[in-house]
């Protein structure tokens, strides 16, 4: 199996995109997965679809939910070895058409979700637990209508390098995983709506196409896995070089 048989590992947002992509790799690698979402019917879903997964329905946005979810993961598997911390929004809003509600349901769920998702599970984390933060590239360039959700990954980034250095005594490793263009279910009206602004996009990538959910998930399992074991604070960009090549 590898090593990550019988290790506990929750996943916040894992009953979509790249959370359910995370969730299906650690399941290959026979670990007991939890799942936190809001969907309850799409968290039953993949749950059915894992050998030993349970999903529980919460919003990170609301603490007593979070509580409740490393309470339920302690009393169903025991303690956590791997935390990744997933759930978040993505929407384009040029500053002039940023209202308050939008600003605070960004901030909401994207930092204060990531921020007390991490700070209520200290006390569940094994020792030698690893905790990943999935942030995004665009905490790494300026992008037009991008002001709230890319100033909430930069933050996510930037609680990455806090919190190792406030857990790395207990040893805990924190890292982040900034993803670029990925084929998530976020990109599926453009699909159809708008396919050549999505081949646009893929054209901008030096790569010239979207990561898939999988290529990031593999990501998260090295992160998480003892080959990483000296890495810690760390943002990995996982982009196929749109911020490190300059598109000629």
């Amino acid at each position: 199996m590898g090593d990550f048989k019988d290790k506990v590992v929750v996943i916040t947002g894992g009953n979509s995109g790249i959370g359910e992509a995370i969730a299906s790799r650690f399941d290959q690698e026979g670990a007991k997965i939890v799942i936190f979402g809001r969907d309850q019917q799409k968290l039953n879903q993949v749950s059915q679809e894992l050998h030993q997964c349970i999903g529980i329905q919460g919003d990170v946005q609301k603490l007593s939910d979070i509580e409740r979810l490393f309470k339920s993961t302690h009393d169903k598997f025991g303690k956590v070895d791997v935390l990744i911390a997933n759930a978040g929004i993505a929407s384009r809003r040029h500053v002039e058409e940023v209202d308050e509600h939008y600003f605070d349901e960004m901030v909401n769920i994207n930092y204060k979700g990531v921020y007390f998702t991490v700070q209520r599970s200290i006390p569940y984390l094994n020792k030698g637990a690893s905790v990943i933060l999935i942030s995004s590239v665009v905490q790494q360039i300026g992008f037009r209508s991008h002001s709230v959700y890319s100033s909430t990954k930069a933050a996510v980034s930037m609680l990455a390098r806090n919190f190792a250095a406030d857990l790395t005594d207990r040893g805990i490793r924190v890292n982040a995983i900034s993803p670029g263009y990925t084929d998530t279910p976020i990109f599926d009206p453009l699909k159809s709506q708008k396919p050549d602004l999505l081949e646009k996009y893929s054209q901008d990538i030096p790569v010239k196409r979207f990561a898939t959910s999988l290529e990031i998930a593999e990501a998260a399992l090295f992160l998480s896995s003892p080959k990483a074991s000296y890495i810690v604070g760390i943002d990995l960009v996982v982009d196929g070089g749109v911020s490190a090549i300059y598109p000629i």
